[in-house]
């Protein structure tokens, strides 16, 4: 392992996480073990940084089972890496960083975890697979989805939502599809490893209520720690005249307490599938969630080759994770406002009920409200963050300024109601770039709310911004901006128009709530979610899911 300074880690990691608090990055190459069949067990070479050797059990060779090795004395909270057995038993742990004592066992399907033995680098290890004993014992090793397959879903004739428990909400679920995203990647899948064996288990006593009463558990578990508005906001969105989701995640666990198990059991890993390294890291606080990280230049990704891997932690903390995948080390570095009244997360972020595990503490308590990050060809990093009070908009940015933008569609704020002169907005965010050479911060005070961004490929450099929040798509020049540090020369934007009238070009618009007109062209009331940049035209594509 290359060295860049020595260092002595004494680490342990808190037995108490919830599903947000581990945060870990993977990277995931591809590991061409070419071991002929015919060659013996025995003939392995396991070298001086790798660890090998043969998985058995009582049934012989265990083929397609992960073999993990997990270390606590690195300089991350964690270091894992993971392989999975070829057809004849056998693995090999490679390149694995000296100076440190790995925990190496063996995980499969039809198995339970086996014993953990202490190993170092070098050493050839030879482990006994545990053959699961019953059925349940073997599905605890599932992936969650297969367990969260086994909630009931509404039948397509429920839809669209209606009745006394019907939905409440303006627009109405119109589909089993729109239910079903609802419950997947737009909502509990979004955040929670959905099925997993905290989420599918309940402790009634922990709650308060009887295990009689498992509607009333999970109520009040939907309620715990500061996302409790956001899941019970969620729940309601979800209710249909039966009992909505509430009632089915009750179903789901009593079913599960019962012990019915997935109808279907996952598939051994076959093939190619068994020629993956993973290498996982625990690089954050246990409190922090990573939601995103850049590591290079995705227009050209030998940028920062071996370097650094920065993070963007959303609603949780200021503090910006720094990963070095080299040395095994995890450092980080607070990202500041430009303005110290910028409202925090936590204003807004209020626990119904206290956390799970983390009590009454505001965990939550970030200004930066950092979202995505991406990196440029000089391993600058520009985050979508907050560094301004979302209503101390600049003047350039309204009606009256003679900016080019601010003429076509002024904008009065970000993103947010006018009347929220106080508290935090999700989406009112601008532009945050830090220089790893220079250890320097610079902030882009933008007119428009920022979420997903992504460069383009012009010679301007050009950051190209969306926000599901606001009606128009945004950009900056880096170029322009970090020659001038001008924020309003910099940036532009524009409403989203469409050509209703068919002349090829922009006219005047109609506004989104009026009727056709065949004169002019239309103006949509809408967001980019995520945003690309065509590398051939140059034309912005951007993806938005409100239907």
């Amino acid at each position: 392992m290359a060295k860049r300074g020595d260092f002595d880690w004494e680490g342990g990691m808190s037995a108490k996480r919830t599903l947000y608090a581990s945060v870990v990055a993977t990277s995931v190459a591809a590991f061409l073990a070419a071991w002929p069949s015919q060659v013996g067990a025995q003939q392995m070479r396991v070298g001086p940084t790798d660890i090998g050797g043969v998985v058995t059990s009582a049934k012989g060779p265990e083929a397609g089972v992960w073999v993990i090795a997990e270390t606590t004395g690195l300089g991350t909270s964690r270091y894992a890496k993971i392989v999975v057995t070829d057809d004849q038993g056998r693995y090999l742990l490679p390149s694995l960083p000296s100076g440190a004592q790995y925990s190496v066992w063996v995980r499969g399907f039809g198995l339970v975890d086996s014993p953990r033995i202490h190993a170092k680098p070098g050493a050839t290890l030879n482990l006994t697979a545990t053959v699961a004993p019953t059925a349940h014992a073997a599905a605890q090793y599932y992936s969650g989805s297969y367990w969260w397959s086994m909630l009931k879903i509404p039948g397509k004739s429920m839809f669209p939502i209606t009745g006394p428990r019907g939905n409440r909400v303006p627009t109405p679920l119109r589909s089993q599809a729109d239910w079903m995203d609802a419950i997947k990647q737009n909502g509990c899948g979004n955040c929670h490893q959905a099925g997993g064996p905290t989420m599918r288990s309940i402790d009634y006593a922990a709650l308060g209520v009887s295990d009689k009463e498992t509607e009333a558990a999970w109520a009040a578990r939907l309620r715990q720690g500061q996302a409790g508005g956001a899941m019970i906001s969620g729940i309601n969105d979800l209710m249909t005249n039966d009992g909505g989701l509430l009632a089915r995640l009750a179903d789901w666990t009593d079913r599960i307490a019962a012990g019915e198990l997935p109808k279907q059991k996952p598939d051994r890993p076959q093939g190619i599938e068994r020629n993956i390294v993973v290498t996982l890291w625990d690089w954050s606080r246990p409190t922090a969630y990573l939601h995103d990280l850049t590591g290079t230049d995705k227009r050209k990704p030998t940028v920062n080759g071996w370097g650094a891997l920065y993070g963007a932690m959303e609603l949780s903390t200021d503090w910006v994770p720094i990963l070095d995948p080299v040395l095994h080390m995890a450092t980080e570095t607070k990202m500041p406002v430009k303005v110290a009244s910028t409202p925090r997360s936590s204003t807004v972020n209020v626990a119904p009920a206290p956390w799970r595990y983390w009590g009454d503490r505001a965990i939550w308590d970030t200004q930066v409200n950092a979202h995505t990050d991406m990196m440029d060809g000089e391993g600058r990093v520009w985050w979508a963050a907050t560094n301004r009070p979302q209503w101390e908009q600049p003047a350039f940015c309204k009606a009256g300024s003679d900016h080019p933008s601010a003429k076509a569609f002024p904008l009065e704020r970000a993103s947010g109601p006018a009347t929220n002169t106080t508290n935090f907005v999700q989406n009112a965010r601008g532009v945050t770039m830090y220089d790893p050479k220079t250890k320097q911060w610079a902030f882009v005070d933008t007119c428009f709310g920022t979420h997903h961004l992504n460069f383009g490929y012009d010679a301007d450099n050009t950051l190209y911004l969306a926000n599901n929040g606001g009606p128009q798509v945004g950009w900056v020049n880096t170029r322009v901006f970090l020659e001038t540090g001008d924020s309003a020369k910099a940036q532009g934007w524009t409403a989203f128009v469409v050509d209703t009238n068919g002349n090829g070009k922009r006219d005047a618009y109609v506004e989104p709530n009026a009727e056709v007109d065949p004169t002019k062209d239309k103006r949509l009331n809408l967001g980019f979610y995520g945003i690309s940049i065509n590398p051939v035209d140059g034309t912005i594509w951007g993806s938005n899911t409100s239907g």
